[in-house]
């Protein structure tokens, strides 16, 4: 499975968000930090404000906040609302397949399965999982981790 650009931005987003709980950060931050795009950013975050996990602050001195609390942002819940299908293989699409095994496949429910693991597993994730106190510094000096070093943190 991978998870769209629109998907990788809002979980880029709330985790930096979630790093800074301290200060109000800006589109421009958090797209000069990871070198992306501002303007399909911005999208990214008026649909996670729409949904109340991003609120914003106006003024000359506003920016951006989590609007929820880092431990009640599911990343499930995060990436079955940004990600527009989960259709893996034509055969998830009846109107539309035309595969000629599709009477005597089991391949459809294969991947569902295997989907709805991949869910479940982000189920069990909630925002401060992803990025622990420890890591609530400034992000220009933060360090990245591995998913290995995050595996032991969870399990330690």
């Amino acid at each position: 499975m991978r998870l769209t650009t629109y998907t990788d931005y809002a979980l880029r987003t709330l985790m930096y968000l979630a790093a800074s709980r301290e200060r109000l950060v800006t589109i421009q931050d958090i797209a000069s930090l990871h070198g992306i795009s501002k303007n399909h950013l911005t999208k990214v975050v008026h649909h996670l404000g729409q949904v109340g996990l991003v609120a914003t602050v106006r003024g000359r001195n506003g920016g951006l906040k989590l609007g929820a609390e880092p431990q009640d942002i599911n990343i499930g819940a995060v990436v079955r609302m940004t990600e527009t299908d989960f259709h893996m293989a034509e055969c998830f699409q009846p109107e539309n397949n035309r595969c000629v095994f599709a009477s005597a496949c089991v391949l459809e429910l294969a991947l569902g399965a295997a989907t709805n693991a991949y869910l479940q597993v982000l189920d069990g994730v909630t925002l401060d999982k992803l990025v622990p106190a420890s890591h609530r510094a400034p992000i220009d000096g933060a360090q990245p981790i591995g998913f290995r070093q995050w595996e032991r943190r969870q399990a330690g």
